[in-house]
């Protein structure tokens, strides 16, 4: 079993994302890159504690590879945007991913070099490649967000397209099951 720590905006759609991805075994919102032991998501909320909402993605690496979990958290965002994903705005909202290996930093290091060596429209990818130095359990009401509240407006609008272009332009990463984990 491995472990890759990705914010890329709202963590209830990243969770949604990699929820149905082949090879994963579990996705745990939570806050990373901050100043403030166990922070709460009020504090987090506020902008003032440096952390990110994050979501840390068990897999296994004969299923899946770090670099196809790349690929889905890149497409899955936009991230060429500084501190924000559509309408959440705040540097907890930023395009980073997290390492913990020397290996998971070199790999996104080089996707980063590829997207922005190709990118047509100049727009180049703002993704910060920081070491995971402590992670923080997001409260428990937001593990599972999306499957517990597919009705609300927010899922509707925000998650579902996220959803919808993963579905499209990563069937074969799909897992048969495709359900909240």
């Amino acid at each position: 079993m491995s472990e890759a720590v990705f914010g890329g905006g709202c963590f209830w759609c990243t969770e949604a994302v990699f929820s149905v991805l082949k090879g994963v075994m579990s996705v745990e919102p939570g806050y990373a890159g901050g100043t403030v032991e166990n922070p709460t998501y009020e504090q987090v909320s506020s902008g003032t504690t440096g952390h990110v909402e994050t979501v840390r993605v068990a897999y296994d690496p004969k299923r899946i590879s770090y670099r196809n979990l790349l690929l889905v958290f890149f497409a899955s965002h936009d991230p060429t945007q500084l501190n924000r994903q559509g309408s959440d705005v705040g540097e907890q909202y930023r395009s980073v991913v997290f390492y913990t290996t020397e290996g998971q930093k070199e790999e996104a290091e080089a996707m980063i070099r590829e997207m922005n060596e190709s990118s047509s429209s100049g727009n180049l990818t703002v993704t910060s490649v920081e070491p995971l130095t402590a992670y923080f359990k997001a409260e428990d009401y937001h593990r599972k967000y999306y499957g517990q509240n597919k009705h609300l407006p927010y899922c509707q609008l925000v998650i579902n397209p996220k959803l919808e272009k993963i579905q499209k332009e990563f069937a074969h990463l799909l897992s048969s099951e495709s359900g909240q984990k």
